[in-house]
């Protein structure tokens, strides 16, 4: 193991500036965009650096617009056999005692600003023995693990291919001060896991007493432990943003955008500056306007009273005003906008933007206009259906050889089913189905009580039922009459 050994850094110095990242862009997710941009401001004056800073929070909303596109709607995992079947009710059964659909929002969210999302797969129960197993049974536990204490290794050569996902963590220990710490490692391997406890010291502090980085300079020996798992995979899943073909780490939505979000931030600032320089100027009278003292010197200050005189003929009293190119600022800031949105792939139709082009616009049409955004989504989405697909294969693996008694077969190739957050247009659909179809149905009455009303078979048919139940109450001639042979007396 060569990323935690005595005299070594945590974290690893090869991991140090990807930790930095995610806590920086965390950090512009929640608003703090001063934390993170003060010290690129060295260029600016000394009056500049005293501006009250104004954020616009964008980083949030380029993040929650992806999530709110990929799992908005709960994605439905699929066993590929009958509806009622042990292993549909098995990955159901994952997916809702996990709160996947929260899960997988939030992964999503952290992966728009990290780059990369970790899930983790364990056999336990929720507060490790401390309520009776009836009330917290052991099962397959599918967890969001945080980025910040994961540490993957590769395959010699392959840069892409994770063979070991090591998290560790430090915790205080007691009565120290925050001098001493304990850092648990947890590594997980094909097959097993290995538990392991290391001694650690504070060695570099930021300014505000964070601790940034430790140093080992011990290994507890009696924390050692394997444990075989059974499953031959690591019981972790990285699922990146998306990624380029010689590295496993994921790229984020955030951090090309640094400079266009600073700068974004020092427009509405400095038009904030100007426009309260505005609100209290200064005023300029006639000569002889103000009191005079014994020598004849006008009574007033000007910095403290902000009013002094000129003589410039009959000129009368005005406020010294300077519109500080205002009109200029204001262009810049749409452009900067606009050229920040192009770039995160979010049309202005999205946000409601005016000229955004919807009024009286098709479903289609709308669509198209969305067209950057939703690609943006299916990029991302491949990413993480291969990543459920797998997390659902371990979770099931893993109830195998822990359970006691299992009442399915492993499926092999679940599916995941992302549900579309943009709402088609259903009289565009229909009538482009009509047209098609010379005007002929195209659905079934049950496919369409199923599809359109999220009804089952049985509740659709019994549907069915009552509508033909009520048409006959009505006095509506069954069609079937018609069909029925009459016999005639002579």
């Amino acid at each position: 193991m060569t990323l935690f050994q005595i005299g070594q850094y945590y974290p690893h110095p090869d991991h140090a500036e990807r930790i930095q990242r995610y806590r920086d862009n965390k950090k512009l997710f929640k608003g703090f965009h001063y934390d993170v941009f003060q010290k690129k401001r060295n260029h600016l004056s000394k009056d500049q650096k005293n501006l009250l800073y104004i954020t616009a929070n964008l980083p949030a909303l380029i993040c929650k617009k992806s999530a709110d596109f990929l799992f908005g709607e709960p994605a439905s995992f699929d066993a590929g056999v009958q509806e009622n079947s042990n292993e549909q009710k098995a990955l159901e059964r994952f997916g809702s005692q996990n709160n996947m659909n929260i899960t997988n929002y939030e992964s999503a969210l952290g992966n728009a600003f990290r780059g990369d999302a970790f899930y983790k797969i364990r056999w336990g129960q929720r507060w490790n023995g401390m309520i009776d197993k009836k009330l917290d049974p052991f099962r397959v536990f599918i967890e969001a693990q945080n980025p910040e204490y994961v540490f993957p290794e590769t395959l010699p050569g392959d840069a892409k291919n994770i063979f070991i996902y090591h998290i560790a963590f430090p915790v205080e220990v007691p009565n120290t001060n925050k001098q001493e710490f304990i850092l648990k490692v947890e590594s997980h391997y094909p097959g097993k896991i290995v538990n392991r406890e290391y001694r650690m010291n504070p060695t570099k502090l930021d300014t505000e007493g964070n601790i940034l980085q430790y140093r080992i300079y011990a290994e507890v020996i009696d924390s050692f432990k394997e444990t075989e798992t059974h499953v031959p995979f690591s019981l972790v899943v990285h699922v990146p943003n998306f990624a380029i073909d010689d590295s496993w780490e994921g790229i984020d939505d955030l951090s090309e955008h640094h400079s266009i979000f600073d700068e974004i931030n020092m427009r509405l600032s400095l038009i904030a500056e100007i426009l309260d320089k505005h609100s209290d100027p200064a005023m300029a009278v006639p000569l002889g306007s103000l009191g005079e003292d014994e020598h004849g010197n006008p009574i007033f200050h000007t910095a403290r009273d902000k009013i002094f005189e000129y003589e410039k003929g009959d000129a009368e009293p005005k406020y010294i005003t300077w519109n500080g190119q205002l009109e200029a600022a204001f262009k810049e800031l749409d452009k900067l906008l606009d050229y920040l949105l192009m770039a995160a792939e979010i049309p202005p139709v999205v946000l409601g933007k005016d000229n955004s082009g919807t009024s009286g616009s098709s479903g289609s049409g709308i669509k198209q206009r969305m067209n950057s955004l939703l690609l943006k989504i299916k990029r991302k989405r491949q990413y993480f259906e291969v990543g459920l697909k797998q997390v659902l294969i371990i979770a099931q693996m893993l109830e195998h050889a822990k359970a006691d008694k299992v009442d399915y077969k492993v499926v092999e190739n679940p599916r995941v089913l992302f549900n579309e957050r943009l709402a088609d247009d259903e009289m565009e659909k229909a009538t482009v189905a009509q047209i098609r179809s010379g005007g002929k149905p195209t659905k079934s009455l049950k496919s369409i009580l199923m599809e359109d009303y999220k009804l089952t078979e049985e509740q659709a048919e019994k549907e069915i039922q009552r509508i033909r139940d009520e048409e006959k109450a009505d006095g509506f001639v069954d069609s079937e009459v018609f069909n029925r042979e009459v016999i005639v007396d002579a």
